[in-house]
């Protein structure tokens, strides 16, 4: 847990009994809060009426915690007073995680390559939701340990399971490393072991604000381990039958799951011109069951309709995109993906294969430092659409856990809908574009305004002390604009206090939405606003302008849009 500051009271909201002239008349309120001045000695002034009826008095910024002790006292001593109280300060609670590593998890919070995941912690961070990891089982990592549940080892085959026997109950890893080229077909090359379900797990489900590792993207999530992969590979039978009792659907000879999963995660995959019936079917069981199935692109840098179970039907076909916003040079492609995520680059596409030259654009998480078998856990960067495909199931998670009633269908159409275009380049199609979270999160949870909208979802880049607009192109409409008319506003932009927004009329009339100010810190500006136009025709082209009044911070308008 993190102190929140410590902000002085400068003003304080004073509450009139409803039979007080104060109460209704801002000119009794003005009147009293000179008296109390003079009684006080301090320097009052009436600012406002609020919503509720309240009158906002202004103490000045210097006042002293003794000078907002005499003003409230003198204000409660009035017996046409109900109430008074300090105008307090709240902060938004979707803090910086504390984890030590976290600065490393650019994938999370960097504008341009990132996922915009702390915005969507405020409103929620997956409880309630168990997410299925099917791929080589589990390495104990006491930074995924508080969210890990049981799993179930659906390896049928004794000598690639390594652990004595088939199918168990034990998701534990043990390794899936060759000791030598070719012993898992021509062309296969000696390795070590990968602990690769370990590293997915760390994304999507990392313990946070433990002061240690790394920060997961559904925190509060539970993490089930499903073992599929072990020594070459995984085969499809077991993989399906892995996918349907991780959704609670019944697989013969095996205990029912009593977690079922509600979204599942598979960064594996094999070439394949179809999706074989067993995967389909089985991905078809899991949806049904209200499960949603994400899936890795493929690492291949060719069309992912040759690789399988990406190119099943029913999934969220993920490509990976790297720091910098661009198609990850090894990702697959192609009108088969769904979106986009952060997959991260190792190495630059001309630096020696298998070679590691900018470990600081991969993806950190947890993983095992073991070079067969597993020995002291750790952490270490990896790339590849094995990474991307749990970013955007730790999003499925959040979602699901901020609005349980959402079908797989209805979570793949979110995140498609409000992703934001790769600041890139994507050769051969990336999907929608880059997931966006907090964007997501907020367009399932909040309620639109009854009406018509009109939207402009064409970027706009807003550079240091320019000003730009986005136009809409309102037609269909009979009169004049609403009272109440609604103007969705989405910007990114570090430090938002650098911007003056404004809407203009048809006419050319300026509406002011938002004043800059030196202090507010925050990033981005993602809110609806309400203006008077009646006075306004509502047909004709409206624009969104934008300010930006000081250097050192740029970004762009995502979209804005007009609900009449």
């Amino acid at each position: 847990m993190r102190a929140l500051p410590s902000a002085p009271v400068e003003k304080v909201i004073v509450t009139y009994k409803s039979q007080a002239a104060e109460a209704g008349s801002n000119t009794a309120a003005k009147s009293d809060t000179a008296e109390k001045a003079a009684k006080t000695g301090e320097q009052l002034s009436f600012e406002r009426r609020l919503a509720g009826g309240g009158a906002l008095v202004d103490l000045g910024d210097s006042a002293t915690k003794q000078d907002v002790t005499e003003v409230m006292a003198a204000f409660r001593a009035d017996p046409s007073v109900a109430s008074v109280e300090p105008d307090i300060r709240a902060y938004a609670m979707a803090v910086t995680p504390n984890d030590t590593d976290y600065t490393k998890q650019w994938d999370l919070f960097e504008p341009t390559g990132g996922m915009n995941v702390p915005a969507a912690w405020d409103k929620t961070t997956g409880s309630g939701v168990t997410v299925a990891v099917i791929d080589t089982g589990y390495a104990a990592h006491s930074d995924v340990a508080g969210n890990v549940v049981s799993g179930y080892d659906f390896i049928s085959t004794s000598a690639d399971a390594r652990d004595g026997n088939g199918r168990d109950a034990d998701a534990k890893d043990e390794g899936d490393w060759n000791a030598t080229d070719n012993e898992c077909g021509t062309g296969s090359k000696a390795s070590n072991s990968s602990w690769h379900g370990t590293h997915v797990a760390g994304t999507i489900g990392a313990v946070t604000n433990n002061t240690k590792g790394i920060a997961g993207i559904a925190y509060n999530a539970k993490i089930q381990p499903v073992r599929v992969l072990g020594k070459c590979g995984g085969s499809s039978a077991d993989i399906a039958d892995a996918i349907t009792w991780a959704s609670g659907g019944t697989v013969p000879g095996v205990p029912a799951n009593a977690t079922p999963a509600k979204v599942i995660n598979l960064s594996l995959g094999g070439a394949s011109a179809t999706c074989p019936s067993v995967y389909q079917t089985a991905i078809n069981g899991a949806v049904s069951r209200g499960t949603t199935v994400v899936v890795a692109a493929g690492n291949s840098n060719a069309n992912a309709s040759g690789f399988t179970p990406a190119n099943c039907a029913n999934v969220i076909n993920v490509a990976s995109t790297s720091r910098e916003g661009n198609r990850s040079y090894y990702s697959n492609f192609g009108a088969i993906v769904d979106v986009a995520a952060p997959g991260g680059e190792t190495r630059r596409s001309t630096d020696t294969p298998g070679t590691v030259t900018t470990p600081e654009n991969g993806i950190y998480s947890t993983l095992n430092s073991g070079a067969t078998t597993q020995s002291t856990e750790n952490y270490k960067p990896y790339q590849g659409t094995s990474m991307a495909a749990p970013h955007i199931a730790g999003l499925a998670a959040l979602l699901k856990s901020a609005k349980s009633t959402l079908t797989p269908a209805e979570i793949e159409s979110a995140i498609k809908a409000n992703a934001r275009p790769l600041p890139g380049t994507c050769t051969g199609g990336c999907g929608t574009g880059i997931a966006d979270s907090a964007k997501t999160v907020d367009a399932v949870t909040t309620t639109p305004p009854a009406g018509t909208v009109f939207t402009n979802a064409t970027d706009v880049t807003i550079s240091d002390n320019t000003t730009v607009s986005s136009s809409i192109a309102v037609t269909g409409r009979t009169g004049n604009a609403p009272a109440a008319l609604k103007v969705g506003v989405d910007i990114k932009h570090t430090w938002r206090g650098d911007l003056v927004i404004d809407l203009v009329a048809p006419d050319g009339t300026v509406r002011n939405l938002k004043a800059s100010s030196s202090s507010d810190s925050a990033d981005n500006v993602l809110t609806t606003y309400t203006v008077d136009a009646s006075s306004e025709v509502a047909n004709g082209t409206w624009k969104l302008q934008v300010r930006d009044v000081a250097t050192g911070d740029t970004g762009y308008i995502n979209s804005w849009s007009l609900t009449f």
